[in-house]
């Protein structure tokens, strides 16, 4: 049940990024998406089964599904890792495609040792008393959990620079990285226990591995689907305040740009009126061309001076679209555990 409740998670994260993505450069969330969606859903034992016994009945589902998970922490690394500025170099070493092959390799050797029998639902808990079965898991596991706690140091120092609602997916992403590094605990322990033959241990712990496993994936998704959504709605917001200051200068401007003609009066320069960011830029210019040419007459109150000023802190806040400086200086102005 866990395991399709999870799988079910993932293939609505995976929707939700193939709509709020679409379009953009960075791949690797999708791509983690996709992968750790397939190897939950290898996991469901209905489709574990009928594909295994097509793969002979050797329970190579197992390490299908495995690989697949740890692809899947690997692109979520480089996504965290990409979306941070100046990562350590042990983030870096870590999140690195060297040490993803170097688990890889050792996870398949191991898998390869196992006396695997028939297909199993319960590859561990049949298996795990198996020195080369607990080494599986246990690569498997230490190295998620390693990526994960590079992942919440990641997720950390983003928070911290983050404001807003830009905070809440940062925030998710350190939460779900958490419990997903006591999930790699929990299985590792579960492996030393089931391999030391203490059952009764490895029963205790096993309880916690259903819900830890629930909540990382929670968390996760809610944290990388949060990213584009938290961004559109900043986005919108700034659109939104950007009208608004297009609105309120629309007077001064229409003043300015009475005593002093602007480029945007002039039909033989492309001027792109029905763009916020490029009108409000290019009124903040002509009120301040107006302001500083000694040519006009042209004088502001306070309250419309600090409102200039205002639009050109909103301008600065994330760029302006027009590459010419705002304060232009110049009258001339241009501008598993199975």
């Amino acid at each position: 049940m866990i395991s399709l409740l999870v799988s079910v998670l993932m293939w609505l994260l995976v929707a939700s990024l193939l709509i709020l993505r679409r379009g953009r450069a960075e791949r690797n969330i999708t791509y983690a998406a996709l992968t750790i969606a397939l190897a939950m859903t290898l996991n469901n034992d209905p489709v574990y089964r009928a594909l295994d016994q097509l793969a002979g009945g050797t329970n190579a589902v197992t390490l299908g599904a495995d690989v697949a998970l740890m692809l899947g922490v690997f692109f979520l690394g480089r996504a965290a890792m990409k979306a941070s500025e100046h990562q350590p170099w042990a983030v870096r070493l870590v999140l690195s495609r060297f040490v993803l092959v170097v688990a890889l390799i050792a996870a398949v050797i191991a898998f390869l040792l196992i006396d695997r029998g028939g297909t199993t639902t319960n590859f561990m808990l049949d298996l795990g008393e198996q020195p080369a079965a607990a080494a599986y898991s246990m690569i498997q596991f230490t190295y998620c959990g390693i990526v994960l706690t590079a992942m919440a140091a990641l997720a950390a120092r983003q928070l911290r620079s983050s404001t807003g609602v830009q905070r809440l997916p940062p925030a998710s992403l350190l939460v779900g990285s958490i419990f997903g590094v006591v999930l790699s605990v929990v299985v590792i322990t579960m492996d030393v226990a089931h391999l030391a033959s203490n059952l009764e241990l490895m029963a205790a712990i096993s309880v916690a591995y259903g819900p830890m496993l629930l909540l990382t994936i929670f968390f996760l998704c809610l944290g990388f689907a949060g990213q584009p959504v938290s961004r559109t709605l900043q986005t919108r917001a700034r659109e939104r305040q950007t009208r608004t200051l297009v609105d309120e200068l629309r007077p001064i401007w229409a003043e300015a740009t009475r005593v002093r003609p602007g480029i945007s009066h002039n039909e033989h320069v492309p001027f792109y009126a029905d763009k916020p960011e490029t009108f409000l830029h290019r009124q903040v210019v002509e009120i301040r061309d107006a302001m500083i040419d000694t040519r006009v007459s042209f004088e502001v109150s306070d309250r419309n001076r600090q409102l200039v000023e205002r639009a050109e802190r909103h301008l600065l806040g994330a760029g302006s679209t027009d590459s010419a400086p705002i304060a232009a200086p110049a009258p001339a102005s241009d501008g598993q555990q199975r």
